[in-house]
């Protein structure tokens, strides 16, 4: 049979938000999606994103959300316009899902949860006759183009009119992103920017003892946290065993691991309290404590307290804590020195990947023509708040978009 006597046939490598969103965008075109994921089940990071809160996208201004991207901004700006935050809250509400706007600007599914969405999308998906295919692990291509297929019955070969490869990057391997699939890329000469951790905590030389024992786990809550010279974020993140993390580390994340990759360490200035001023700070130190110990006059004037108070006492010299205005200076730019990212795998995304410098504006491979490629595997990163969803449903529309315009002139 001759390739214009039968239907398109695409296969797709990776059920996660980007594989699935083009599997439907294809089969409502009217090809044939044949899709392949390593794990059980499909979206398997997906729903790990909806624990304590699915957070899908945000509903901020397009350009401020764009600029979310960073150096990647003006790359997915035109996946974006084609399907960003308001045409994925539409496509949502299509699914039968309502969604919220929290008092932060940040999207929700009115029941917070992840796994009523994707049983009804796998629901669509289905009916719209896509073939999903768990246990099947993709090994590369053959000599003759052909994909390698391991599944539980033993190895097959593939032939497939166009290829969307949605693989994640290289964080939570558990759950299927473990980036196995960098090696066989770099095989067929495409480059691969290394993958590193984004959305990650860091690490600190060694905190005390004490503050290990006592405070490992506590939440560090109505802080700013910045570089030097920055502009200072506020929010609240979690004192580790080993260091710091949580939504406010994350959100600075890429520029404190640009830091330590450039000089070996980053130096972050913790404000304490940022919704005072260093005069006023001083000003309260300064009050008469009397035969009151120095712990309970920072509680009674400040109330500062518990980890923040110990986090304070230990990066402070005990000649600091003698003087009010020295002590006001520490309280509002506590010097804290990361010294490297926590591991890869417990991060929750992954920078690096496949730049697009390598691909063309459809997204395919300029290496590989007829393979194309999808979500988080490509080269940008983003902090939590939606961003990183939203960008791979948009870049799995974009390539299924590619996808189709390659089977037609095809």
């Amino acid at each position: 049979m001759t390739r214009s006597a039968r239907p398109s046939r695409v296969a797709i490598i990776g059920g996660g938000p980007a594989g699935l969103m083009a599997a439907e965008a294809l089969s409502q075109a009217g090809v044939a999606v044949e899709l392949y994921d390593a794990m059980p089940s499909v979206g398997r990071k997906f729903l790990l994103a909806g624990v304590g809160g699915m957070n899908i996208t945000h509903a901020e201004d397009f350009a401020t959300f764009v600029g979310r991207y960073r150096e990647r901004a003006d790359a997915l700006r035109p996946l974006l316009e084609a399907f960003g935050p308001d045409a994925l809250r539409q496509w949502i509400h299509g699914l039968g899902i309502d969604t919220f706007v929290g008092s932060s600007g940040r999207v929700f599914p009115t029941d917070m949860k992840a796994a009523p969405l994707l049983r009804a999308w796998l629901r669509r998906l289905r009916d719209s006759g896509v073939h999903i295919h768990t246990r099947h692990r993709w090994l590369g291509w053959n000599e003759s183009g052909q994909l390698r297929i391991a599944g539980p019955d033993g190895e097959r070969l593939l032939d497939a009119d166009a290829t969307l490869l949605a693989l994640g990057g290289g964080s939570w391997a558990r759950l299927g992103s473990d980036g196995a699939w960098v090696p066989l890329l770099q095989a067929r000469g495409v480059t691969v920017a290394p993958l590193r951790p984004a959305n990650c905590g860091f690490e600190v030389q060694a905190w005390s003892e004490h503050l290990q024992q006592k405070f490992a786990g506590a939440p560090l809550k109505t802080v700013s946290l910045a570089l030097p010279g920055e502009v200072p974020r506020k929010g609240e993140f979690v004192l580790t065993a080993s260091g710091i993390e949580g939504s406010l580390v994350y959100a600075l994340s890429a520029p404190i691991r640009a830091a330590i990759e450039r000089d070996g360490a980053a130096t972050v200035l913790l404000d304490l309290l940022p919704d005072r001023s260093q005069a006023q700070i001083a000003n309260a130190l300064a009050k008469p404590h009397g035969s009151q110990s120095l712990a309970k006059h920072l509680h009674r004037q400040l109330k500062l307290d518990g980890v923040k108070a110990a986090l304070l006492r230990e990066l402070t010299d005990a000649a600091t804590f003698q003087d009010p205005a020295a002590l006001a200076a520490a309280i509002k730019a506590l010097p804290l020195r990361l010294i490297r990212t926590r591991p890869l795998d417990e991060a929750i995304s992954s920078a690096g990947g496949v730049p697009f410098e390598e691909l063309d504006a459809q997204l395919m491979l300029r290496r590989l023509p007829g393979v194309f490629c999808a979500g988080e595997m490509l080269d940008w990163e983003a902090p939590t708040g939606g961003y990183l969803l939203t960008a791979c449903f948009a870049s799995g529309r974009a390539a299924a978009a590619g996808m189709l315009c390659w089977l037609r002139d095809h």
